[in-house]
């Protein structure tokens, strides 16, 4: 394979960096889609849907995984947890009914089934493998099931540097579940959630009347104050554009101090130029 070199003269200078190009927009947030069922007749009278209306309820599921140390076994060395939570770590029964994790199947009753927020589970063990997991919905959200999959990571990537106890490694993905034509007391049971994203309706649609959520009852489920929140990720598109900011101002920092060397460099005198080529 054939190199080639770019040579300049004595006095000429390397042409300066050109700005760069306007970051592109951010790539849209991976959405699943629910369908909505088809019902028959007899439920069409008790079940009313909000038709060209669609229910957002971004969700965020992951693994956090502790070494542990001196504690640790052949069998047993590492501490983690799997976990369903809401991306902003709100409460999510008022959406999901139970979880379902699906572990290794050398694991003693390897199926899972956890009925109440929070929806994780913890385990110990040493080795890396996929888990299924599959959430089930109130009764009026959908009849439908969600099947989801995250693979366990127990070790640290070369570049994180070696394993510490008090570092966990931290796997997380972000979903967005999207209910269309949802039921009239669906909507009218979480228009005021946090976890939920609703879109406005005319102020003369009327919503059948729903038993309240009780707020205490909402602050004990939520996961804002889970022991493992600190280790958690955020995800929001404000999120987004301030690392891509931040990148942003990186480089264009980094392009102002070339320039300046540059103009240093073009300042001396001839004899002092520093040789580019032969």
């Amino acid at each position: 394979m054939t190199q080639s070199t770019t040579v300049y003269s004595a006095g000429a200078s390397p042409p300066l960096p050109q700005p760069l190009p306007p970051l592109p927009p951010p790539l849209p947030a991976p959405r699943i889609k629910i369908k909505a069922p088809v019902e028959d007749s007899d439920k069409k009278v008790s079940a009313k849907r909000i038709q060209d209306a669609e229910i957002c309820v971004p969700i965020v599921y992951g693994t956090v995984a502790f070494w542990l140390g001196r504690k640790a076994s052949e069998s047993q060395s590492h501490r983690w947890t799997v976990y369903v939570r809401g991306a902003t770590n709100e409460d999510l029964s008022v959406v999901v009914r139970k979880a379902v994790f699906q572990l290794h199947p050398s694991f003693n009753n390897p199926v899972r089934v956890v009925e109440c927020p929070p929806f994780e589970l913890t385990e110990c063990g040493w080795g890396e493998f996929e888990i299924a997991i599959t959430l089930y919905f109130k009764e009026d959200v959908c009849d439908k099931q969600l099947d989801l999959y995250h693979h366990l990571k127990l070790y640290p990537d070369e570049e994180s540097g070696p394993q510490s106890t008090k570092r966990p490694v931290v796997v997380e993905s972000y979903d967005e579940i999207v209910f269309p034509d949802p039921m009239e007391t669906f909507f009218a049971r979480v228009r005021s959630h946090p976890a939920v994203v609703v879109p406005r309706l005319p102020a003369s649609f009327q919503l059948p009347p729903v038993l309240v959520e009780d707020g205490e009852e909402r602050r004990r489920s939520c996961t804002k104050d889970h022991v493992l929140s600190q280790w958690f990720k955020h995800f929001s598109e404000a999120d987004e554009l301030s690392k891509l900011a931040a990148a942003r101002q990186q480089v264009q920092d980094h392009i102002v101090k070339l320039r300046r060397q540059l103009s240093v460099m073009d300042g001396l005198p001839q004899a002092l130029h520093p040789a580019t080529g032969f």
